[in-house]
């Protein structure tokens, strides 16, 4: 049976569901991607354009800094113009922008190149999840896990193992380029396929709080990008580290006394969907900071080729298919809370056992409990935050809940560097273990906010 939407023609609802879970997947898993896939071939791209390796991390901090000021403005921009033509003009643009990128004759070419790229990631990630949580209702989000895990977790856990093997036997150049032929069937499938649906009352836009909150991300995130590799005390970074900061502190304080803030902080309030997005920073900050950290300990510690690096958290992409079945089946029996506590406890213990594991196939066998067990933490807690977020109200929350995860994985991947970097060229591994500790630490933080999470599932409507 049909039903139609509201402001649309009737059309078949399985049509409908299907056209966004494919063009979501397709979208996210380019985004995901390439949030990690540059890592190993930060060589070669410094070698090909005779430049060190300090200023060939600008690709990659070009790219989040890109993010970070694409994301404040996404739900705004949802609601004013519609959620299917944001999310695909921001799949057009990721899609031209990552051919831009694949020809570049220069590294100032490619770091701008990636700046646009990260914009329409920030704008995508948002957007997309709004269209695919209002095609679903809260109690049949449990089986999304086996969309919402591949591009959130599996496609991240994959980049580093393409990455390595594009650059080794390729060249950097097809990092980019995979994009464009998924990008642009996408794009044309989603113009054709997805419905437009009425859109709450954008309001007026937040100049103030844009002003406030998109420069202070984005210099947040370019001094958490560049400070490990040029020093904090650096005039760029050092500057950056203390205007960000403020200037983020100011646009707090407005968004939470603005009548139609950018970002309605006051989402916060809500115990459940609080909860789930301060573990969704935690848990970002841990997952992320560990895929920085094996890749390089296997380099710079035990001599590993870069195809061998990345293929050292791939099993962790194994995991994390197992983890989509197992909240699909658990979470409806025993609610959030007994789900996502035990496993964020248990992630926690096997990123310290990766501090001290050598040999290979123990390193292996571990990362594909991390993908299982971390992996079952974070879908739960995605899925949860949003039970009790009505549909008028998705886009914004969507957008605040994928700043602060996004600013979380900026957190642990800078922390990483920081202990790393603080050993100078130190090739021994003892740093490398203490970065990894501390990823275990913030995902065993992440176990204290797990105690607020809902102990009941979520239940059909009527029950």
């Amino acid at each position: 049976m049909t039903q139609p939407v509201a402001g649309t023609a009737a059309r078949p609802l399985l049509a409908g569901r299907a056209a966004v879970v494919v063009v979501y997947t397709a979208a996210m898993c380019m985004n995901g991607l390439d949030s990690t896939i540059v890592n190993p071939a930060l060589f070669s791209i410094a070698e090909d354009f005779g430049r060190p390796l300090s200023a060939a991390n600008a690709v990659e901090t070009a790219f989040l800094v890109g993010l970070a000021l694409g994301l404040p403005v996404a739900g705004w921009l949802g609601d004013r113009y519609g959620a299917k033509r944001v999310f695909l003009a921001a799949l057009a643009g990721f899609t031209l922008a990552s051919a831009l990128s694949a020809a570049a004759p220069g590294l100032g070419w490619l770091a701008s190149a990636r700046a646009l790229q990260g914009v329409a990631g920030g704008l995508l990630t948002p957007v997309g999840m709004t269209l695919l949580f209002r095609a679903f209702a809260p109690h049949e989000r449990a089986g999304l896990g086996r969309v919402l895990i591949v591009p959130t977790a599996l496609m991240p856990a994959l980049g580093p193992p393409l990455g390595g093997f594009l650059a080794e036997h390729l060249s950097w150049h097809w990092l980019f380029l995979v994009n464009v032929p998924i990008g642009v069937a996408a794009v044309l499938l989603g113009a054709a396929a997805l419905r437009s649906e009425e859109e709450p009352p954008a309001g007026r836009f937040d100049t103030t709080g844009f002003l406030l909150a998109t420069p202070g991300l984005g210099l947040l995130t370019y001094a958490l990008g560049f400070g490990p590799a040029h020093g904090w005390s650096s005039p760029g970074v050092a500057a950056s580290g203390l205007l960000g900061p403020v200037l983020l502190a100011l646009a707090v304080r407005h968004q939470l006394r603005a009548p139609e803030p950018l970002v309605d902080l006051r989402l916060l309030a809500d115990r459940t969907f609080g909860a789930a997005t301060w573990l969704a920073l935690l848990t970002s900050a841990g997952l992320m900071g560990a895929l920085f950290v094996i890749p390089l300990l296997h380099q710079a510690a035990f001599g590993a080729t870069a195809l061998d690096a990345g293929l050292s958290v791939f099993p962790e992409a194994i995991g994390l298919m197992g983890a989509s079945q197992v909240v699909d089946r658990l979470l409806p029996r025993l609610g959030p809370r007994r789900l996502a506590l035990p496993a964020l406890l248990l992630a926690a213990g096997v990123l310290g056992g990766l501090a001290f594991a050598e040999n290979p196939w123990a390193v292996r066998g571990l990362m594909f409990a991390v993908g299982l067990v971390l992996g079952t933490a974070v879908l739960t807690v995605q899925i949860a935050g949003f039970a009790d977020v009505p549909p008028p109200g998705m886009s914004r929350a969507m957008g605040l809940f994928t700043i602060v995860r996004t600013l979380g994985g900026a957190l642990g991947i800078a922390g990483a560097a920081a202990l790393i970097g603080a050993a100078g060229e130190s090739a021994s591994a003892g740093p490398y273990r203490a970065a990894l500790g501390l990823t275990a630490a913030l995902v065993a933080a992440g176990a204290l906010l797990a105690a607020r999470m809902p102990a009941a599932p979520p239940s059909p409507p009527g029950d």
